[in-house]
Formats: structure tokens, C-alpha cells, sequence
């Protein structure tokens, strides 16, 4: 590679140095950034065995409402997402909401976050999805040890130079259709 660079070239590695800065990666400087308003929002599941469900919707699980305890753990983990991902910057989040929803064979998770800074949010919301879909895991795993955690994705952000971003329908990275729509078979090896 040149010492010059695309401007698209320079997008794509805004988290790595130049070799002549010594290499390795990096926080990106935002500081000429302008402060705007912005909003992502993300999704995921956990498929769920028909017992482990049935506790969870009968309020029957050992350790509580995996449910509750989970949209708090999501909201704990977007705000404190720069402390998770190394490279992230710490934001002043205006908002986070969490939500769970119980379908046929699994839970659907939905996080969105909201601030107004010089980077986006995306990650605050993936984070919140992410955990709070391994404190469902954690909270049900006496019950299911074969519950799987998918389809984490981003649907939706706003704001930011780039612009608006959804998340085409169709999507194969998508949370899968039974997800989605609630219904249709649950799909697991050996059952």
C-alpha cells in the first residue's frame, strides 16, 4: 500500500495508524466531529427448549424473571459499553430501552439507545442485546443447556455523517423468521 490513500481507503481503516505512526490500532479522533442527535437500534434471540419456556412463562425459574432481570442487564451493559469494547468511546446515552419478548420457541431481544454525540451508538445497542441475551441464558441454563443465542444485529441507526442506516428485509444475518414472526418450528439438533 501507497503512503496515500483513497479517502475511501482511509474510512475503512479509521481504527488502524499509518505504519509511519507506528502501526497497530487506535480510538479514532472525533473531536471535529459535530455534535448531532442519533439512535440505533438492535436485535437478537435465544431459542429456547419447550420446558425451559414453559418455566419462564409460568414464572417458575429458580434464580427469578429472567425477563426483568435481563432488560436491566441490557440497559447496565450499554452504558458501560467503552468498557467492554476497547477501541469504543465512552457516550452520554439520553436513553436505553430494552425489550423481551416471549415467542413460540425462544425470546426476542430489542435494544435501542440514544445520545448526543460525535459518534454513533450502534454498539451501545448490540451490547445491551448481547447481554441481555446471556443473562436469559444465564438465569435458564438449569432448566436448558442447549439454548443458543442468534441473530444479534443491527436493524436500525440514525444520525452521524453517513446518514441513516435500516437493515434490509431479508436479510440472512437477520434474527431468524421464526423469530420475527413468532411462529413456525423449532429447529434443534437432536430433537
Amino acid at each position: 500500500m501507497g503512503e496515500k490513500r483513497s479517502r475511501e481507503e482511509r474510512r475503512i481503516l479509521s481504527h488502524y495508524r499509518a505504519r509511519a505512526a507506528g502501526g497497530g490500532v487506535q480510538m479514532v479522533d472525533v473531536s471535529a466531529k459535530p455534535v448531532t442527535a442519533r439512535t440505533a437500534r438492535a436485535r437478537g434471540f435465544v431459542r429456547i427448549g419447550r420446558a425451559a419456556l414453559t418455566a419462564i412463562r409460568r414464572h417458575a425459574v429458580p434464580k427469578g424473571d429472567p425477563l426483568e432481570v435481563a432488560r436491566i442487564a441490557g440497559i447496565a451493559a450499554a452504558k458501560r459499553t467503552s468498557e467492554l469494547i476497547p477501541l469504543c468511546h465512552p457516550l452520554p446515552l439520553t436513553h436505553v430501552d430494552v425489550t423481551t419478548r416471549l415467542r413460540h420457541n425462544g425470546v426476542e431481544i430489542e435494544a435501542t439507545a440514544r445520545t448526543s454525540a460525535q459518534t454513533g451508538v450502534e454498539m451501545e445497542a448490540l451490547a445491551a442485546v448481547a447481554a441481555a441475551a446471556l443473562t436469559v441464558y444465564d438465569m435458564a441454563k438449569a432448566l436448558d443447556r442447549s439454548m443458543e443465542i442468534t441473530g444479534i444485529c443491527l436493524v436500525e441507526k440514525t444520525g452521524g455523517q453517513r446518514g441513516d442506516y435500516r437493515r434490509p428485509a431479508g436479510n440472512r444475518n437477520a434474527a431468524p423468521r421464526a423469530a420475527r414472526a413468532g411462529a413456525g418450528r423449532q429447529r434443534r439438533p437432536g430433537r
